[in-house]
């Protein structure tokens, strides 16, 4: 693409950057793995303000440190407060091993990764791989289709439970060895809630945060395209909103370091200067429950340097009785429009004056909390964060050889199958004499080890195919030639994805998504040139 509108000239006849894009690559040739991704038609000038959720979308965590920091603090919960034996101490995180998309079968202890139409195709027992006949037995041989969802199940759809599923799947393995050693009555499902209990106690006294506080460059990858970013869709006239499950001391913490570097005990100490960059900030918002619109959940001002609440009389400010309170009211005036905790979708919708949900475009990161309530209950327009998308996207495109060979292997192995199905059938039905007949059987009997043969060989390139991505659990978005759950998710509720939110600034605010064609099967055949 041309280096279109790269300059314009001022008033004093000084050429300057126009507010068109926010990064020097804008308007040009986006490399794969930075671009966004469109399932359904957005047209970027109906948007009047676009939304963003914080955890792992604008603050994208290390799962190196962040996630083996709360698989400790997980483990010594487990052992100090609910009885598990000291030796889950020494225990190691794998942070590489699991990922999105999978589904824990609390009862019998099984990890299962499935496709769109919520059949298992890749099974493990702890970590132990489950044969093909187990998962038929066990997943595929009941009259009614189970629907993997709670409260028999858990879904790993965020990179939160990403080090849960892992300790899981140990804990599994640990009973299986070790029968007597794990808490009386603790079967499977017992165990993978004491898990979450385990987890929630860790976010619930602070430790983690604390943590992440103390030094955020260890935790939170930095990222310099997101303050750019931010400035371009305020100044192309949207407004800009933030609403973070985090309370307020965290994510000012977080987001000084995302907008400026600055830390808490660092040369250039936190402020409040990063809230220009919103026009509404909500702390504590209790998603997914933010985005019912009967939720009743009071919604109160935050007064920053104290962290003080103020009541609200939804969303308006209530006169203060006390000088001090006036004065803290006063200061947020100076600072942002509205710094708000809880409250509702309908409370955030007064105060942007929106007229209509698709004038709203929310990012996120987790397809339940921020994505399908978003879309499904308020129509919102949305784009997902699939950080796991960028290193995906750029293998498919070194393995493009290896993936049309496999297309090709698929294509041989369905035609000597047909072969092989034609000659058992002329067999059965053949009034042939008999020295034909063994001709025909002995042909057959080739065609049939041929058969066995390619597909041996297809199975095995698929397979070390799919180990590229994963050693484990393969494509993200694939479970053999299918759709996994998680891609069929995200086609279903996230109007665009991509790999990281600071991708936006690679494009016009004003561009119009649109995707790509759908094919049936019956199209691949004759596709035009």
């Amino acid at each position: 693409m041309d280096e279109v509108h790269r300059t314009v000239e001022g008033n004093d006849g000084t050429s300057k950057e126009p507010h068109i894009w926010a990064s020097p690559e804008g308007g040009r040739d986006i490399e794969i793995a930075k671009q966004i991704f469109c399932n359904r038609s957005l047209n970027m000038r109906n948007i009047v303000a676009v939304g963003f959720d914080m955890d792992y979308t604008l603050a994208q965590y290390k799962p190196e440190t962040f996630e083996s920091l709360a698989y400790e603090g997980t483990i010594r919960k487990l052992v100090y407060d609910l009885g598990y034996p000291p030796e889950l101490l020494h225990w190691t995180f794998d942070w590489t091993y699991m990922v999105r998309g999978l589904v824990l079968d609390k009862k019998r202890g099984n990890i299962l990764k499935m496709d769109r139409h919520k059949y298992v195709k890749v099974a493990y027992h702890g970590f132990r791989e489950m044969s093909k006949e187990e998962k038929v037995g066990t997943y595929g041989s009941t009259l009614i289709r189970d629907s993997f969802d709670e409260p028999d199940y858990a879904l790993i759809d965020t990179l939160f439970s990403l080090a849960e599923a892992y300790l899981f799947a140990q804990l599994v393995d640990f009973k299986d060895k070790n029968p007597g050693k794990v808490p009386q009555g603790a079967d499977y499902a017992r165990m993978y809630k004491d898990v979450r209990a385990a987890v929630d106690l860790c976010h619930r006294d602070g430790t983690l945060k604390q943590m992440v506080a103390e030094d955020p460059k260890r935790y939170i990858n930095e990222d310099t395209s997101i303050v750019p970013m931010l400035k371009m869709l305020r100044d192309s006239g949207r407004a800009t909103f933030l609403v973070t499950n985090s309370l307020w001391d965290y994510t000012n913490i977080v987001m000084n370091f995302l907008c400026g570097g600055r830390t808490m005990h660092g040369s250039d100490p936190c402020n409040f200067e990063w809230l220009k960059y919103f026009d509404v900030v909500v702390t504590g918002s209790a998603k997914p429950g933010f985005f019912h619109e009967d939720n009743r959940a009071g919604l109160f001002e935050v007064e920053p340097e104290s962290g003080m609440l103020l009541n609200t009389d939804n969303g308006t400010p209530m006169p203060q009785v006390s000088e001090l309170a006036s004065y803290c009211c006063f200061q947020i005036e100076i600072l942002i429009l509205v710094l708000m905790q809880g409250g509702s979708v309908g409370h955030l919708h007064k105060l942007l004056s929106i007229e209509s949900s698709s004038q709203v475009l929310y990012v996120g990161d987790h397809i339940y909390g921020d994505i399908l309530r978003s879309k499904k209950v308020l129509g919102w327009r949305t784009m997902l964060v699939v950080p796991e998308l960028e290193r995906e996207v750029e293998l498919l495109w070194q393995l493009r050889d290896t993936r049309r060979q496999l297309r090709l292997l698929r294509n041989e192995r369905d035609h000597i199958e047909d072969e092989v199905h034609h000659l058992k059938w002329s067999l059965n039905v053949s009034c042939l004499l008999s020295i034909a007949l063994l001709h025909l059987s002995c042909f057959s009997s080739n065609k049939q080890a041929e058969r066995d043969k390619v597909r041996i060989t297809h199975q095995q390139a698929q397979r070390e195919c799919h180990q590229k991505f994963h050693k484990v659990w393969g494509q993200l978005m694939k479970t053999g030639y299918q759709n996994s759950r998680f891609a069929h998710q995200v086609e279903r509720f996230a109007c665009l994805y991509t790999s990281q939110v600071s991708n936006i600034s690679l494009y016009s605010p004003d561009k119009y998504y649109r995707p790509s064609e759908d094919f049936m099967p019956h199209e691949f055949g004759i596709l035009p040139l």
